[in-house]
């Protein structure tokens, strides 16, 4: 799952886009909010994590831009502004949530994983498609019970195709969730982490729409 980190301090940036990518999450990362208002425009990320202070272009205008165009990322607001009048300036402008610095990285990322939730309609926080549970907050997938291992790249790919069954992805739409902007990617990398993930789930879980992409079913 992609995010877009709108931060211009490189250590607080830095320190965010470890944490988050340890956390199983893809990051880009725009230091300024010109950049991240392209980004925006020309990506599709699950969650924007947006600094109010921002050069070139600050934070609460990059919000009532975004709003004003109906895009409807969730907007987690990270801020060194604690004021309550800045609280309920971004929270009026469209935020969905609003966290103050310093914070504690665990905090972070439970939000980040409460909003993605809230966004698609879900009340928990597994994906459950018959025998097969993926939970995205402890990062485990279990197969009738039995726990399976998964490397980051596959759970994400699993999980992209869990969040919609029976949908299809094509190659590239799986490429943009697991890859940030800094990861060199390979022309058959996603292949070859679904040929993974098949021969641990089993091969009848993932199909393959040939020339248009691929879904995850329950096996019949």
């Amino acid at each position: 799952m992609k995010l877009l980190l709108a931060e211009d301090d490189p250590m607080i940036g830095a320190s965010m886009e470890q944490g988050l990518c340890l956390a199983g999450f893809a990051v880009d990362w725009a230091r300024d909010g010109k950049a991240a208002e392209e980004a925006l425009r020309s990506g599709n990320y699950a969650l924007l994590l947006l600094d109010l202070g921002l050069p070139r272009q600050d934070g609460l205008t990059l919000l009532k831009k975004i709003r004003q165009l109906e895009n409807t990322v969730p907007v987690l607001v990270v801020t060194a502004r604690d004021a309550v009048a800045d609280r309920i300036a971004g929270l009026n402008l469209g935020a969905d949530d609003y966290l103050v610095k310093p914070f504690d990285l665990d905090e972070l990322i439970a939000r980040v994983h409460a909003l993605i939730r809230r966004q698609s309609g879900r009340v928990r926080s597994e994906l459950r498609l018959g025998g097969l549970c993926l939970d995205p907050v402890q990062r485990e997938v279990h197969l009738d019970g039995a726990r399976l291992a998964l490397s980051q790249r596959e759970f994400t790919l699993l999980e992209a195709l869990m969040e919609r069954p029976g949908a299809v992805l094509s190659k590239e739409q799986l490429e943009a969730r697991i890859y940030g902007w800094q990861d060199e990617v390979m022309s058959n990398a996603v292949e070859v982490h679904l040929h993974n993930l098949r021969r641990k789930l089993g091969v009848a879980w993932i199909r393959n729409v040939r020339g248009v992409g691929y879904k995850v079913v329950e096996p019949t």
